[in-house]
């Protein structure tokens, strides 16, 4: 038997402690394939969504995934989140709450899945030249190293 996450029923916990102390929960997301959010409020690959009772219609925490109906802009989205891409929740007013690792995603998974399940195939591999220009693969992040800014919002610090 497959062990069983712990990360949803945390989750719930810190919800409940959230909206029981009058606070409001917020989710930072990590969002990928897997994650039906709207995309124009997305920075930097993450979203952050203010679940509390007001904010929300429908919202239901279930094991694998966290889905509910939100409005953005006046406009009223479908959301769905799998609990895998959750990367912390917390009180808004004050910041306590609980991160979590997220090095695999719910679209990670599912690809590894499609990889193990379908059938293996071949493919014809260019002959490798001497002088055929090497190309050099940058993997610095998107974000042009802009600093933090300061005011506003609270926000969560990840540190590791």
């Amino acid at each position: 038997m497959p062990d069983i996450s712990t990360k949803p029923y945390l989750l719930r916990a810190l919800y409940e402690w959230c909206t029981d102390s009058g606070f409001t929960p917020y989710l930072a997301v990590k969002v990928d394939a897997a994650t039906t959010v709207p995309m124009e409020y997305v920075k930097k690959g993450e979203i952050i969504l203010n679940i509390s009772y007001g904010a929300t219609s429908g919202l239901k925490m279930d094991n694998d995934a966290i889905h509910f109906r939100a409005r953005f802009a006046g406009v009223s989205r479908e959301i769905y989140v799998p609990v895998q891409n959750v990367l912390a929740i917390y009180a808004n007013e004050n910041g306590q709450g609980m991160a979590f690792d997220v090095s695999t995603t719910a679209a990670d998974m599912a690809a590894a899945e499609e990889e193990t399940t379908s059938a293996p195939s071949l493919s014809a591999v260019p002959a490798a030249t001497s002088d055929a220009p090497t190309t050099e693969v940058s993997h610095s992040p998107d974000d042009g190293d802009e600093p933090p800014k300061k005011g506003g919002r609270p926000t969560l610090t990840r540190i590791k």
